[in-house]
This record gives C-alpha cells, sequence and structure tokens, in this order.
C-alpha cells in the first residue's frame, strides 16, 4: 500500500541532498516538488520487489532493513547486503528495465517511494541533483568491490571484523551509535552473505568475544575494541 504523506527521517536518507535541497520535507511535499510519491510499509518477510519485477522507483529507506537476494541458474541464493535506514535500494532495475534481485523485509520495513522518471528529471534541471546521484552510483561500485575482495582473499576473522567494521561505519554516518546495534538478520544469513558456513559465523563471533572485541547477547552486538577490528577489516 502507498501512503501520500512521508513519515521519512529525512536528515538520515542518503538521497536527502537532492530531495530536500534545503527544504522541509512536508514542505515539498505540499508544493508538489518533492522527489517522493509517498511511502510504503513492507512486513517481515514480504518482498519490495522480486527478480525479473518491472523497475520504475528507487527506495529509502525510512525505517527496519531488507536483505538483497540473487539467485542462481540452478536454485542457490547470493545474499548480496543488508540495506538500513537512509540507504537507497533498487538500483539493479536501471540497467534492464527490471529489477536483478529480490529486496526482501527483514523486519517490517517502511521506505520512501522516489519515481525514477521523476529522479531522472530532477537530473536534467539540477546538475547538483545528478552529480549526487552519480556519487551514490560510485559508492556502490566500490561496496561491491570490497566485497568481492572479502569473498575471494580474506580469511574468516577478517570477513567478520570487515563485517562489523562496515555496519559500525554506516551506522555512525547516519547519526547512529557505531559501537552497539542489533543485528537484524540470522547468522545464516551473515555466513551466506560472507561465504562461510554458520558453525564458522558463530565459532568467529565466539572467538572475537574471547579476546575482549565484542559482546554478544542474542541479536545485540557491542563493539568494544573497534581498533582491533578495523585492523582486521579491508574498511
Amino acid at each position: 500500500m502507498l501512503h501520500t504523506r512521508s513519515a521519512a527521517r529525512c536528515t538520515t536518507c542518503a538521497l536527502q541532498p537532492a530531495c530536500l535541497e534545503a527544504e522541509g520535507c512536508e514542505q515539498m511535499l505540499s508544493a508538489g516538488t518533492s522527489l517522493t510519491s509517498g511511502w510504503r510499509m513492507v512486513r517481515r518477510g514480504q518482498p519490495l520487489y522480486r527478480a525479473g519485477d518491472e523497475f520504475g522507483n528507487l527506495y529509502a529507506v525510512v525505517s527496519g532493513s531488507l536483505k538483497t537476494v540473487l539467485f542462481h541458474n540452478e536454485g542457490r541464493e547470493q545474499i548480496c547486503g543488508f540495506p538500513g535506514v537512509g540507504d537507497l535500494v533498487g538500483m539493479d532495475g536501471i540497467d534492464t528495465g527490471h529489477h536483478a534481485c529480490d529486496a526482501v523485509a527483514l523486519e517490517d520495513t517502511q521506505v520512501c517511494v522516489i519515481p525514477f522518471n521523476t529522479l531522472e528529471q530532477r537530473c536534467r534541471q539540477a546538475a547538483t541533483t545528478q552529480h549526487h546521484l552519480l556519487r551514490l552510483m560510485s559508492a556502490e561500485i566500490v561496496r561491491e568491490q570490497r566485497f568481492f575482495m572479502l569473498l575471494g582473499r580474506m580469511s574468516a576473522d577478517e570477513r567478520l571484523a570487515s563485517f562489523l567494521v562496515a555496519m559500525s561505519n554506516k551506522l555512525s554516518a547516519r547519526g547512529y551509535s557505531s559501537s552497539e546495534f542489533h543485528l537484524r538478520m540470522t547468522r545464516e544469513d551473515i555466513g551466506n552473505h560472507l561465504g562461510m558456513k554458520l558453525e564458522t559465523v558463530s565459532r568467529t563471533f565466539s572467538k572475537f568475544q574471547a579476546q575482549g572485541w565484542i559482546t554478544v547477547k542474542q541479536k545485540h552486538v557491542a563493539l568494544l575494541d573497534v581498533a582491533a577490528l578495523r585492523a582486521l577489516s579491508c574498511q
């Protein structure tokens, strides 16, 4: 269901500079100048979109989190990422006009809907908007390059450390605590994403905890020695 009233936490959004341009979100909506057409609520376990769906919108995560999943021909899946608050989702559909992966809610998740044709029009009108979108795409390319290095070159310790440091960096950039956070994804999901078996993920979490680098209580993680984790990571 699409709601026409925005409830976006605009200050945490990756597209905020392009969308707001120094005006309040509600002001822009009332003036009809906002990039967003409204917002959607996606319930836990439900897809925001599926691979093969026609592309028409980008989505800015307002609350909650998702996982993006690619499927191999033989049915195997690869979790590509875990977009959270402030992240932009859906760029995988720009190339072909259809989404290349699934985006599934890990919890009840609210997204701002950004029609791509509206964004394209804004880019033609304002060089700053175009520049900001290109920066977002460039950042996504860098993230994917680091991810491929992580899968191809790193040990289990380095992979999990990189994952935790990347999570910490992203939360810090969004104005949240960089040292304590809740992992909404399962350890199976983390293992799939990092190319690690479940038992290896659990063993590495336990190792980091025994070394005094982290504490783990169910899905709540506290980073006690970020410097040690960063020294292992590719961040």
